[in-house]
């Protein structure tokens, strides 16, 4: 197998067309009437799955939530008559503080409970659950009442987030055991029991994107550094420069799952999943092959991203050639094993390679031309990298990088791996 006999054909190598691209970069709803469409402060996306949740996307349980203006405003703000939160400091003493409607705003509530308040039900993540029915973990780590975000109604329609929610009686009830403390004006502050951490990236989220620092926020929406464990008797340093409010690319973590904040503006400069479909068309018109045993291969249709596909393409993870699945030599090699690469003879992980169909997850339209490392999701090669630098927090008290699409921990010295198609010999 001389490797310099092969026609190689790089996904960038490919000339794709910039003009008929450019048209589906931009989503239906801002291109029809822009004045009519309701008013979007952004969109939460969960990390770790592919476009929908496993057992498909019902009513408040899906794999992201849209954040529209209310018809009517439900915000609340610290004084009196609706809302309250309790501040248990033991036995014999609670602190209520109360709230009062605040017509200005629109309150959404994120949460692992049913209850009616709750806009958005999130369970915990479990890596590469992708196809599993299975995906219930037996003990929650996420809050029933986790976190609210509160939107401005009126331009920039600025979204801020705080710790824990209010239930169905409108109170936040922080028991004995969480954190809380009474602030230098007199007021009452605390944490919820795991701690809701964001991280702004800086310089958004775009292509020279670049890790953030990790902080907590509390229950009036302070921003802490973070504990020494998730659930630790006491709070970080209060960081008096930074703030609550949610950037394009913040990341929401409710200690199980962790929520990418997109605003509406940052979307509209997102691809759409038309266009990362016309990437897929464009990619299996090129007719790349197996240079073992020349049939063409091609990515899958979005829809069909859990069931390998016989012209699927499979990948292998050490060196970053691409091939047709083949089983020869050891009849016990299964996927997943150590594989020798029949073009370079290196050494590693031989998968199959699964387009990423959740656009929001993406920093730029490029195309796709990387993978990760070992789960072989591929999109643009500035996605790849953005991802494989962001620390996710897991478990209590570590942090690693996992990607977006499945949420299994990245491996290899990058963590993803530049694709080496064949080219058709004819």
């Amino acid at each position: 197998n001389n490797e310099k006999s092969v026609p190689q054909l790089l996904i960038s190598d490919l000339k794709f067309e910039k003009k008929s691209l450019a048209k589906l970069m931009f989503s239906p709803d801002q291109e029809n009437h822009p004045s009519k469409a309701p008013v979007k402060y952004g969109e939460l996306i969960v990390l770790g799955y592919n476009g929908s949740l496993p057992n498909g996307d019902r009513g408040r349980r899906k794999s992201r939530f849209a954040l529209f203006k209310r018809p009517k405003a439900n915000g609340a703000i610290s004084n009196k008559d609706q809302h309250s939160i309790s501040y248990t400091l033991s036995r014999a003493q609670t602190v209520v503080v109360e709230y009062t409607h605040d017509s200005n705003t629109d309150m959404f509530q994120i949460g692992r409970s049913t209850e009616s308040p709750i806009d958005f039900v999130v369970t915990d993540t479990v890596p590469g659950s992708q196809s599993n029915s299975d995906t219930q973990s037996v003990q929650s780590t996420i809050s029933r009442f986790a976190c609210r975000i509160i939107c401005e109604r009126n331009p920039p329609f600025t979204a801020r987030i705080y710790a824990a929610g209010f239930d169905s009686s409108k109170n936040i009830f922080l028991g004995e055991k969480a954190a809380k403390w009474k602030t230098s004006d007199g007021q009452m502050d605390g944490l919820t029991t795991n701690g809701v951490l964001v991280m702004h990236p800086r310089n958004g989220f775009t292509e020279d994107s670049k890790p953030g620092v990790w902080r907590e926020i509390s229950v009036c929406g302070n921003v802490f550094s973070l504990r020494e464990t998730r659930s630790a008797q006491q709070r970080g340093k209060m960081v008096e420069n930074e703030t609550n409010q949610l950037q394009d690319g913040s990341l929401i973590d409710l200690c199980g799952a962790t929520l990418l904040w997109r605003t509406a503006e940052g979307l509209s400069r997102t691809p759409t999943v038309k266009h990362l479909e016309a990437l897929r068309q464009e990619i299996n018109a090129a007719r790349p092959q197996c240079p073992v045993g020349f049939n063409t291969l091609a990515f899958p249709s979005m829809k069909r991203k859990d069931v390998v596909d016989e012209k699927q393409p499979w990948v292998y993870l050490n060196c970053g050639h691409v091939h047709g699945y083949h089983n020869w030599g050891n009849k016990e090699e299964r996927d997943g094993k150590d594989r020798e690469c029949p073009m370079c003879r290196s050494v590693g992980p031989y998968v199959p390679l699964w387009l990423g169909c959740e656009a929001g997850f993406y920093v730029d339209a490029g195309p796709p031309t990387h993978a990760f490392s070992p789960c072989g999701h591929v999109c643009s090669e500035k996605t790849t990298a953005y991802w494989s630098q962001i620390p996710l927090p897991h478990g209590t008290h570590t942090f690693h990088a996992a990607c977006p699409f499945c949420a299994h921990q990245l491996a290899g010295e990058q963590g993803y791996i530049r694709l080496i198609f064949q080219g058709p010999l004819d």
